[in-house]
């Protein structure tokens, strides 16, 4: 049983042959499309209070669909008090279906809920294809209960592609949906 993912289908129907015809593409194994998508939140609180990894952990599964994974700290920091091993975040990887949906919930449900929100700056692409935003809250995603939230916390989005420009990558990202400021 397969289940209609309406981004990829879109890719598949529209997207695809836009960006053949938009960029003279001479196979069709080069044309750009989404990759991964990679959800990370920093928590450095977390080492007071493990209560904050907890929760950031279970409000991710749920904006994500998957289990993040805790990011431990790689070297000790004497001034920020972090020691080797400490989890100082929280992050996951989707591809397929996962990665789609997300993709699809966020241009449409998410980013429309962000008050003044007049659509995401053109200038946060790496020069390789790939696309990173920053939220400032996680509360704008329809699956998180304003109730149960103990603190704010923010989160790196990074869309990664097979584009091998930031021409390319606007391009497919935009005719994928992605709400740009004009």
């Amino acid at each position: 049983m397969t289940v209609d993912i309406r981004l990829r289908e879109k890719y598949k129907t529209e997207v695809f042959q836009a960006m053949q015809d938009k960029f003279n593409y001479s196979n069709p194994m080069e044309v750009p499309k989404l990759t991964k998508i990679t959800i990370n939140m920093g928590l450095g609180e977390a080492k007071d209070n493990s209560k904050i990894l907890d929760s950031a952990v279970k409000e991710i599964a749920l904006i994500a669909g998957q289990k993040p994974v805790i990011t431990k700290a790689r070297k000790s920091i004497a001034n920020f008090k972090v020691r080797e091993g400490m989890p100082v975040g929280a992050k996951v990887t989707l591809r397929g279906d996962n990665m789609y949906t997300f993709a699809d919930k966020l241009f449409n449900l998410s980013l429309p809920r962000v008050r003044d929100f007049k659509g995401l700056s053109r200038n946060s692409f790496d020069g390789r294809g790939n696309y990173s935003m920053g939220l400032k809250e996680q509360l704008i995603f329809p699956e998180i209960v304003y109730d149960d939230v103990e603190t704010i916390k923010g989160m790196n989005i990074v869309f990664t592609t097979t584009a091998k420009t930031d021409e390319e990558a606007l391009a497919l990202l935009e005719l994928l949906g992605m709400p740009f400021e004009k």
